[in-house]
C-alpha cells in the first residue's frame, strides 16, 4: 500500500531528503512503525490562547505549557481503520518535570479532497486538511487548511478567526545525524498561539499482527472528511 505522503505529494516525494523518506514513506501493509525520541528544545504559548489550549489538553489537542530541553516521543503506526482507509498515527508525548502532555492525531489521504485530512485528538471531532510540500533543506512541510467540526449530526467550517493556522517543517541534519522538527500555529487575530522546535533519532520498528498500541488509536472514527 503506498503511504498517504506518497499519495499527496506524488512524484516529488522521491526529492525528500533519504531519511525522511524512510520515516514517511512506509503503509499498513508493510510491518513497520516509527518510534521517535528526543528532546524539544523550547515549547512556547500564548497566554491569550492559555484557555482553549487547555479545553484542549481534554482531547489531547495542544495544552498550555512551556519550556526548555522537553524530552520528547513520537510514534508513528500505519493501519487501516475501521472505514478501511489508510491512516497514519502522530502520537506526540512532552514529558514535564510535572506532568505528560500529550498531542495525538491521525492522518489519511483523501482523494475526495485531493490532500491529506488530519483529524486531531482522541476522538476525531476536528478534521483538518493538509498541504504538503517538499522544503528546500528537503524536510517535509505540512501546513494546515481548512478546519471542519464533526459530532454526531453536527457538522460545521470553523472560520478563519476561530482558528490556528499550523506551519510544521521535519527535516534531517546530515551533519547533527538526528532529525529537526519546527512547529508553529498562528491565529490570524492574536498571532503566534503556539510553537515548538527541537530534534530527535527515530527508526523503523517491525510490527506484528495486533501490535499497534491501544494507547496510539483513536477512541472514535470519524467517516467524515
Amino acid at each position: 500500500m503506498t503511504s498517504i505522503y506518497r499519495q499527496a505529494l506524488g512524484t516529488d516525494f522521491d526529492r525528500l531528503h533519504p531519511r525522511i523518506r524512510e520515516r514517511f514513506g512506509f503503509g499498513s501493509e508493510d510491518g513497520v512503525a516509527s518510534v521517535g525520541f528526543g528532546v524539544m528544545d523550547r515549547i512556547w504559548y500564548s497566554k491569550m490562547a492559555a484557555l482553549p489550549l487547555h479545553i484542549g489538553t481534554y482531547r489531547r489537542i495542544l495544552f498550555p505549557q512551556g519550556g526548555v530541553r522537553v524530552p520528547f516521543s513520537i510514534d508513528n503506526y500505519a493501519y487501516k481503520d475501521g472505514f478501511g482507509r489508510e491512516t497514519v498515527t502522530w502520537c506526540r508525548s512532552f514529558r514535564f518535570p510535572d506532568a505528560v502532555r500529550r498531542f495525538d492525531a491521525t492522518m489519511i489521504y483523501s482523494r475526495k479532497r485531493g490532500k491529506i485530512v488530519d483529524y486531531l485528538g482522541t476522538k476525531q471531532h476536528l478534521a483538518v486538511d493538509l498541504d504538503v510540500s517538499v522544503a528546500e533543506n528537503g524536510g517535509i512541510r505540512i501546513r494546515s487548511g481548512d478546519q471542519r467540526f464533526y459530532e454526531g449530526r453536527l457538522a460545521f467550517r470553523f472560520p478563519a478567526p476561530f482558528t490556528g493556522v499550523a506551519d510544521v517543517c521535519e527535516w534531517y541534519d546530515d551533519r547533527q545525524e538526528t532529525f529537526k522538527i519546527s512547529v508553529q500555529v498562528v491565529n490570524p487575530l492574536i498571532g503566534t498561539v503556539f510553537r515548538y522546535y527541537g530534534r530527535f533519532q527515530a527508526q523503523l520498528r517491525e510490527v506484528g499482527p495486533g501490535g499497534i498500541p491501544a494507547d496510539v488509536l483513536p477512541m472514535r472514527e470519524e467517516i467524515r472528511e
